[in-house]
């Protein structure tokens, strides 16, 4: 890889010349992150496409989006002063985060502030499914009285299944005891359980035990299609679905299949294998129109308080790569997280992870007569981040040769 130079000419990189684009009208609490921190700041209220990207981001160092914006390898071609990248919500399944790596520029997202809004609707669906909430609305709006208690049950004793016991499936479950359910889960790996919930042996005894099923894993190769055919057949007769996790994980044909033969008596879904770019496309499914089923647009953790959390959330891990070089939190790179400058001198080095990059680097601070107060090295497979403090002055000298090195990614100097 052609070795690169961040601001070769600028080694004290002043935050008035910190350019900052956000897009998809990331939350204010983002923006007061960076205003406050005298940065540059550019917002865009909607996403913007491949060709567009490429263009925009030319001279932009720090780059916030949401889901709809892709970032692609072509979109980060020209953006050779790119430092580092903020998602502002959970996934970061649009961002092509190897080649964001391979460019240097590290990714963080906000991958638990947006947990108590989940597992609130989805206590709330729980509820409007048994209540068959959504046909009676339904019902009154187009003119028609139906009161009727068919088909309507409490939700106290019942057992309600999590699939995927991470931080939302534990609230989930603590939500769940709350209202008089009782909790199975089950993970992959083995996990303390909350109040009372109870670890289920595998995820059809899960499945066949429980009166309402609800999905919280991520989008990786082992849940692409995770319930399909076969789980919904091994569900209680006249059970409920809910997947507010990922599209990828329920074969939406087949839940259509179930519902329409009354295998399951109502499903909630947020989340779709494909889905609109904008509020303006139209949406189809074959989930609509079938009784008892609740669709909403990817709003699951839409809640202002969400999105006001995971505006400060990210803001911060990204002014505080920008600032001191930290990258704990980072989903694509390694993670260092260095103390405070004090009165040194730091250099960050980003390098394709080969052996001798180290000792190359060291030779080159011996020979400009520096000492090496502090050093810290972390490794990927693919890449290592170095970040170096020296006792003196010589980092310009330093940082034009490490630059130089045929392993280097990037060399920045931060003070």
């Amino acid at each position: 890889m052609t070795a690169t130079v961040e601001l070769p000419h600028e080694t004290s990189f002043p935050k008035d010349r910190i350019r900052v684009l956000l897009l998809e009208g990331i939350h204010e609490s983002a923006r007061d992150v960076f205003r406050h921190e005298g940065f540059q700041l550019e917002t865009v209220i909607g996403a913007l496409d491949e060709d567009t990207l490429v263009e925009r981001l030319r001279d932009v160092h720090v780059l916030g989006i949401r889901s709809r914006t892709h970032i692609t390898d072509r979109a980060m071609s020209r953006a050779g002063r790119l430092l580092t990248l903020g998602a502002f919500c959970i996934g970061t399944n649009q961002v092509d985060l190897d080649a964001a790596a391979r460019r240097g520029v590290p990714v963080f997202n906000a991958p638990f502030s947006n947990t108590r809004s989940v597992a609130e609707l989805v206590i709330a669906e729980i509820i409007a499914l048994a209540r068959r909430l959504t046909d009676r609305t339904r019902d009154m709006h187009e003119g028609r009285w139906r009161k009727s208690t068919a088909a309507s049950y409490e939700v106290r004793g019942k057992t309600l299944g999590v699939v995927g016991y991470g931080h939302i499936g534990t609230q989930v479950g603590v939500l769940a005891e709350a209202v008089g359910l009782h909790v199975l889960f089950h993970d992959i790996t083995p996990k303390l359980p909350m109040g009372n919930n109870r670890s289920a042996q595998s995820l059809d005894a899960l499945l066949a035990q429980s009166d309402f099923v609800t999905v919280h894993v991520p989008d990786a190769p082992s849940t692409r299609g995770l319930i399909g055919a076969r789980e919904l057949a091994r569900m209680r007769r006249g059970a409920y679905l809910i997947n507010l996790s990922r599209g990828s994980v329920l074969d939406v044909g087949a839940l259509a299949a179930a519902l329409r033969s009354s295998q399951l008596a109502g499903a909630a879904v947020d989340v779709f294998p494909a889905e609109p770019d904008g509020d303006s496309d139209t949406f189809a499914s074959e989930l609509q129109g079938i009784p008892n089923v609740i669709l909403t647009p990817h709003v699951a953790g839409s809640t202002e308080e969400a999105q006001d959390a995971i505006g400060r959330e990210v803001a911060h891990a990204l002014v505080k790569f920008v600032n001191t070089g930290a990258t704990a939190g980072s989903v694509n790179f390694p993670h260092v997280e260095p103390p405070p400058l004090g009165d040194r001198h730091r250099l960050l080095n980003i390098h394709r992870n080969i052996p001798g990059v180290l000792s190359s680097i060291n030779r080159i601070v011996a020979d400009a007569q520096a000492n090496i107060e502090g050093q810290i090295l972390a490794t990927t497979q693919d890449v290592g981040y170095l970040v170096m403090d020296l006792n003196r002055e010589v980092s310009g000298e330093v940082e034009h040769q490490m630059a130089m090195l045929e392993t280097s990614i990037r060399t920045r100097v931060l003070y």
